[in-house]
């Protein structure tokens, strides 16, 4: 059990710093924070409590973009994705709630790897994805996005394949990212998650760098292309996920 007074400043500032720079991401490309903030937040936090605390967070920087773009959504790919995403979280919560923590710390740094590899590969669809792929996809993205708060990118890459607009793509992206929130915070307030260790005043002690960040993401403007700013990102994280998995072999 922590208390907040158990954080030194300089550990409070690092996590401040790593929140904002997670959800300039997130402002970016609309997920990606716990792959970018959860490496960070490990040498405070165990992976049980990150998970129901970002997914608080990406609920509230979901829900005003869902808010104000929703009705712009491909509802079409909605109605199938949604239900097979809530089967999906539901499952990966129970595992998340029940396996070892060292088993999940390595599970976690071997899925961020895989993502890492997968993002700098530049895979992309190169035909229209058959309907027949929502359910792999849609099953796989809500399952990733409970154990491990970052099912997005399995969204992203069915969306890609499927809609032809980027701006649709973005719009109904952010609305399953929203949906996908709420229900798994329904899911973690259900099991009692949020009434212990002092978690709901680590979300409100976050959520102006989780706003900040956002902000400064959906504005950004850099000498580096986006592109280019992503592959260093993702570099980022495949150093993480090495970092992660020399984390537990020394724990064992």
């Amino acid at each position: 059990m922590y208390l907040l007074e158990d954080f030194s400043v300089l550990q409070l500032s690092i996590m401040l710093i790593t929140i904002v720079c997670s959800y300039i991401i997130f402002g970016m490309v609309g997920f990606g924070t716990a792959l970018i903030a959860s490496p960070v937040l490990l040498n405070f936090l165990p992976l049980s409590q990150i998970i129901p605390l970002l997914a608080l967070l990406d609920m509230f920087a979901a829900i005003s973009n869902v808010i104000k773009d929703g009705k712009k959504a491909d509802f079409s790919e909605l109605k199938f994705l949604i239900p097979l995403m809530f089967v999906g979280s539901f499952l990966g919560f129970i595992l998340l709630m029940r396996v070892n923590a060292s088993y999940a710390l390595l599970a976690f740094g071997i899925f961020t790897l895989l993502y890492a590899i997968y993002s700098l590969s530049g895979f992309k669809p190169q035909k229209k994805l058959e309907k027949k792929f929502v359910f792999p996809f849609g099953l796989s993205g809500g399952f990733l996005g409970a154990m491990f708060g970052s099912g997005g990118f399995l969204y992203a890459i069915y969306l890609n394949g499927r809609i032809e607009t980027p701006e649709k793509i973005r719009v109904t992206q952010t609305t399953l990212i929203g949906c996908s929130t709420v229900f798994r915070v329904i899911l973690f307030t259900t099991a009692g998650v949020y009434f212990s260790d002092n978690l709901l005043l680590l979300a409100l002690l976050f959520i102006p760098s989780m706003l900040i960040g956002a902000f400064i993401g959906k504005r950004i403007t850099l000498k580096l292309s986006k592109q280019q700013f992503l592959k260093i990102i993702n570099f980022i994280v495949l150093l993480s996920g090495i970092s992660i998995i020399v984390k537990y072999a020394l724990t064992v």
